[in-house]
Order: C-alpha cells, then sequence, then structure tokens
C-alpha cells in the first residue's frame, strides 16, 4: 500500500516534463493495492487524475500510520512508467517514508485465522442460510473473521455480537438485540444477502464494504485501501474456501 500524495511528489520529482495534470493508476491484485503512471499489467486498475501541486492532492489511503515503500520504473509498451509495485524487469528508483492522516472507518475484526468450527451456532447458520439463500459457509466465514464467534464480542469501532454489526446496520435489520446470537446471525445473513445482491455476487467487494462500508467502496471505487480491510478479505476468502471444504466433507461421507 502506497501513499498517493506520496508518489505524485515523488512523480513531480522524478518526471522533467511539465504538467498541470497528472494521472496515477491505482491498481488492485490479489487483494493488494498499488499506483502506476500506467495500468499495470494483471491487476486491475482504476485512473485517478491530480493536480501537480502536492498540497491539493487528496488523501486516497485512509489510515495507514507511517508508510514506507520503493517506487520502481520499468518499459511498458514503448515507454517509461513509474509504480509502486515491483513488476518484472522493474528497477528500483527511490525508497520513501510518509505519514497518512487517520480516519479510516473499518471497524478490525482479524485476529488469527484457526480451522473451521462447524459447531457453534449451527441451527442458526443453517436457518439464516435457507431462509436468505446465503451459503452457511459465507456466513460462518464473516462470524469467523468478525468475531470467531463471540456473541459478546465488541470491536473498538462498536461493531457488537457474532456477526459484529454496526449499530446503524443492527437498526436496518431491526436487530433488537445484538448480543443474541440467532438475531445476530439472521441481520448478518440479510445484510449479506444485500451486499451479494449490490456487488453481483464479488466476494472481495460483499467482504470489503462489510468491513469498511458501502459509502467507503463507492468512494474508492473498490476495495478501500485500508491495511485492515485488505487483510480482512483475504482472510474472508480464505475461510469462505476452507468452510465450503468442511462443510462438504460430511455430506461426501454420507454417500
Amino acid at each position: 500500500m502506497r501513499s498517493t500524495a506520496c508518489l505524485v511528489v515523488v512523480l513531480a520529482a522524478t518526471l522533467s516534463v511539465p504538467a498541470h495534470a497528472r494521472t496515477v493508476y491505482r491498481c488492485t491484485r490479489n487483494g493488494t493495492v498499488s499506483l502506476s503512471t500506467a495500468p499495470e499489467p494483471g491487476s486491475k486498475c482504476v485512473a485517478r487524475h491530480f493536480e501537480d501541486d502536492p498540497a491539493k492532492v487528496p488523501n486516497l489511503w485512509g489510515n495507514l500510520g507511517v508508510v514506507k515503500g520503493t517506487l520502481y520504473e520499468r518499459q511498458q509498451d514503448g515507454r517509461t512508467v513509474y509504480g509502486t509495485r515491483k513488476l518484472p524487469g522493474a528497477v528500483p528508483v527511490l525508497a520513501f517514508t510518509v505519514q497518512t492522516p487517520p480516519g479510516s472507518p473499518a471497524h478490525v475484526g482479524l485476529g488469527q485465522l484457526g480451522p473451521p468450527q462447524l459447531k457453534p451456532y449451527s441451527a442458526e447458520f443453517r436457518a439464516a442460510a435457507k431462509r436468505t439463500g446465503v451459503e452457511d459457509a459465507m456466513l460462518r466465514a464473516f462470524a469467523h473473521a468478525e468475531s470467531g464467534f463471540d456473541a459478546k464480542a465488541v470491536s473498538s469501532k462498536g461493531a457488537q455480537g457474532v456477526m459484529q454489526l454496526m449499530p446503524e446496520v443492527a437498526r436496518e435489520y431491526a436487530v433488537l438485540d445484538p448480543f443474541s446470537p440467532a438475531q445476530s446471525i439472521d441481520g448478518g445473513a440479510r445484510h449479506l444477502r444485500q451486499l451479494v445482491r449490490r456487488y453481483n455476487g464479488d466476494l472481495e467487494l460483499v467482504a470489503a464494504a462489510y468491513n469498511a462500508g458501502i459509502g467507503t467502496v463507492a468512494q474508492y471505487n473498490g476495495i478501500p485501501p485500508y491495511r485492515e480491510t485488505i487483510e480482512y478479505v483475504a482472510k474472508v476468502q480464505a475461510l469462505y474456501d476452507r468452510y465450503k471444504q468442511a462443510l462438504e466433507k460430511p455430506c461426501k461421507s454420507r454417500r
């Protein structure tokens, strides 16, 4: 992850061609984010346009604290390209350190991955999956990532219960007691159903929105560049795969 302001300043210092504005591409690949002066091969990139005045460069990256990185130079399509991801043929130009401003709205819920847990609230997960059409494995993956199935969990951001529903989300889905496993799982399942529909089943975006909020995903036009959100998305994906395999085994054993 890299600071937009830092990269634009570095590019302004590195490139001697005068310009009133620059285009920087925010590129995502396998849950990681980089910036580049041209779209990266193999990454999903979105163009961002900035004035050359460093003071006017907005922060696109949220609360990352002190970030250290390297700017690389590479040849692409017959021209010199600069970026923060080390791609084949890229050579380092300079290292940088930047302090990014606070303000990430995401709540935590990371911790260790751990093995799949099929016993906690199994009836509640099956019932919620049947009512909403959201896979049992997906529900368990989010519960595992969020609270580790702790019905009394409360995050530093105020998320509560098994599914770590923020108060506004709990109100939206009429969850009267966020610490009730049944109500939390039901509310979380209905929330996930809406996110799955909104993002056409894209689990990365579903997980990012669950962690950082729909508005933040819209603001960044994709996975927000918060360290915890990027890690969270990767964690949910890994857990989802594990729970799918774990839930399939009992079925196969009965055949």
